[in-house]
């Protein structure tokens, strides 16, 4: 049962909870079909709203404006609002018919695209809640999502991921049909459904039969489950309900700047995958709550094709995880390493320029303002105009801390990347950086009407961060105790995550709590600090990944620099220009990485121990400094499970997957 609510101690909880909502006791629940007390007080008293009363206000204003476009044959194909709406009305009659039961599940397992957008909505208009499912995930972790989510009807891309739903769709008993939505069926089968037959299928519903249950949604109740990939155990669905939605889509969008479209139609480029929340809440919602113009990237964007897209879509706005703006970096790495040496000086001059412009304001001479606006548009307009980026005002990076070298190439390129904190568990972004709050390596404030404590802080003022606020989940589906974990006694989610906050309200975060390394001796060693040290010394490292828990010394694995495959995008064993360029003025001639790993190239090896040795010289103490390394023979990927599906680093993975190295630097 729910815990008794320390009322004191808590932000005024609005008791009228907003039209026709049963007023419901818990702040949390663990079933589909439950509904929680919303968190209205005096700093978020805004009417709660379900996603189609969003979609219908959104409608009024914004009907005729272009809402989706996708690329057929070469040509952009675009939809307006009011036929997105009524292809989403479409979706939800089908489901219907298909049988789709009230809180059971649509899940969607592809590559975002309007089908993926239409049947999000459509299954939320029928009375269902929408399940995305990364396309990387194997048939097991497929079958564990729909199992545990009661998935009806699954929306799939191609044969590539209807062949994984065949493998298991026998030990799924609520699977009542499949839809493809990118190829044609190769093979007929029994409830399996192309998108046009699919939107065909519920012709005969009444326009009545579908408002009824749409009127029935309550905004308290679930509408979206989002499963978090979970470093240990098995993925937890948080719930999501209406009032998470459209209160997160509309407010914590603003705070980020994004503007309604009766201002500026924002125009933005979605690629990220909507199984997560980052790109679900500000691809798919925040584009139905401001009229934003939604412009769907190949398949295979993150292997390259992206910056093609964003240089025909100019985006105003653009969303990255930390890896996409590290790969952006990257590539003009390597692209002015192999260019001529005038062209390599002017990039020098111009990016130091930007960057200490960007970092001292604008206290220096008017000579040298003038120079620095000469050199933006001489040399740095270009590259942002390469990069697809000219007209874009807005860069966030979410999901993952940005490192400082990131963040400081982009401010060479006069571009801010605007960092945003949250959790799938507070709908994406509850502390925002934006135009108007921006302070560098900090992820900003909280979002007007979210708030944000450090339980048990420590003598530097680090403490857990927790969250309360309307971005606040409804809890973990069928895990009572999951959700029980992650919330105190006075409601508040604790976020596991490590931060400070300063004087005025920027929150910094430091850590994941789970992360902290504590030595033998006790001593607690954050890694992400050292980590990123190590990979500013080193040009070559790709990862670098700090070891010692339970250890008398901290250790350290390194990987390098190399091709990406372009077909898989896995890493392969040619060096990248920048890593080669670092051999060479070490005096190697390696140009793979086998070469230097098998012979422990002396060159090379020396040039890591000097930088390891200037990051050791600037640690904190002894205990922070690296005794041993090793360079393992290939950088970590999603493939090869170090990295989750955002990139993330898996570090129990990798210390599983590597144990005899590990072994080895412990050795008596």
């Amino acid at each position: 049962d729910a815990q008794p609510v320390c009322r004191e101690l808590l932000p005024h909880l609005d008791e009228t909870q907003g039209e026709g909502i049963e007023p419901a006791e818990s702040l949390w629940t663990s079933f589909a079909d439950g509904r929680v007390r919303l968190r209205i007080d005096n700093s978020c008293p805004q009417t709660p709203i379900t996603v189609h009363q969003m979609f219908k206000e959104s409608l009024e204003k914004y009907g005729s404006l272009n809402a989706l476009a996708s690329k057929k044959n070469g040509k952009w194909e675009k939809i307006t609002f009011s036929e997105y709406y009524c292809l989403s009305r479409k979706a939800a009659k089908s489901f219907l018919k298909l049988g789709l039961e009230r809180f059971h599940s649509v899940a969607i397992l592809g590559f975002n695209s309007p089908e993926w957008f239409i049947s999000a909505v459509g299954a939320i208009f029928a009375g269902g809640i929408v399940t995305g499912i990364y396309t990387t995930n194997s048939p097991e972790a497929c079958h564990y999502i729909a199992h545990d989510s009661k998935t009806d009807i699954m929306v799939v891309e191609n044969q590539k991921q209807l062949d994984k739903i065949m493998q298991i769709w026998n030990r799924l008993p609520h699977l009542k049909a499949v839809v493809l939505y990118k190829d044609s069926i190769a093979e007929r089968h029994p409830n399996l459904y192309t998108m046009e037959e699919f939107l065909e299928l519920g012709d005969d519903i009444s326009d009545s039969t579908l408002d009824d249950i749409i009127n029935s949604q309550k905004p308290n109740q679930c509408c979206v489950l989002i499963y978090t990939s979970g470093t240990t155990g098995k993925p937890k669905g948080a719930m999501l309900s209406h009032d998470n939605i459209t209160w997160t889509s509309a407010h914590c969008s603003r705070a980020g700047g994004m503007q309604p479209a009766e201002v500026q139609q924002e125009s933005i480029v979605s690629y990220l995958p909507l199984s997560h929340i980052a790109a679900q809440i500000y691809d798919l919602w925040t584009g139905i709550k401001w009229g934003e113009q939604v412009y769907f990237a190949e398949p295979d964007a993150l292997k390259g094709s992206l910056i093609n897209t964003l240089k025909e879509v100019q985006p105003t706005s653009h969303m990255g995880v930390p890896r996409v703006w590290e790969k952006i970096m990257e590539k003009l790495k390597d692209a002015s390493a192999q260019s001529g040496f005038m062209k390599k000086k002017m990039l020098s001059w111009a990016m130091s320029l930007s960057l200490e412009k960007n970092l001292n304001g604008s206290n220096s001479s008017d000579l040298k303002q003038l120079w620095t606006r000469l050199a933006d548009y001489l040399v740095l307009a270009k590259i942002r105009s390469a990069l697809g980026l000219s007209s874009c005002q807005k860069h966030f990076s979410g999901a993952a801390p940005l490192n400082t070298e990131t963040l400081y190439f982009f401010l060479g390129l006069n571009i801010t990347l605007y960092e945003a904190y949250g959790m799938s568990e507070t709908t994406g972004p509850h502390c925002l950086s934006g135009p108007y709050i921006y302070r560098q390596h900090s992820c900003g404030k909280p979002a007007s009407g979210c708030r944000v404590k450090l339980a048990d802080k420590d003598t530097e003022g680090n403490g857990e961060i927790c969250f309360w606020g309307r971005t606040v989940f409804m809890g973990y589906l069928n895990m009572e105790d999951r959700t029980k974990e992650v919330f105190d006694e006075e409601g508040w989610l604790h976020s596991g995550d490590l931060g400070k906050l300063d004087k005025d309200g920027f929150l910094y975060v430091t850590g994941r709590i789970k992360d902290l390394i504590i030595t033998a001796g006790g001593e607690n060693v954050p890694p992400i600090p050292i980590e990123d040290a190590v990979k500013k010394e080193l040009p070559i490292v790709s990862n670098a990944m700090v070891i010692g828990d339970k250890k008398k010394f901290l250790s350290m694995f390194l990987t390098l620099k190399s091709v990406l495959d372009p077909d898989t995008s896995d890493p392969t064993d040619i060096l990248t220009e920048q890593a080669r360029d670092f051999c060479q003025r070490s005096g190697s001639k390696a140009t793979k990485v086998s070469e230097i790993v098998a012979t422990r190239d002396q060159a090379t090896y020396r040039a890591i121990q000097e930088g390891i040795d200037r990051v050791n010289s600037t640690a904190t103490n002894r205990v922070h400094c690296i005794q041993k390394w090793i360079v393992l023979p290939r950088d970590f990927s999603i493939s090869g499970g170090e990295l989750g599906p955002t990139m993330k680093l898996k570090r129990l993975a990798v210390l599983e997957k590597y144990r005899n190295e590990v072994d080895s630097f412990y050795k008596e």
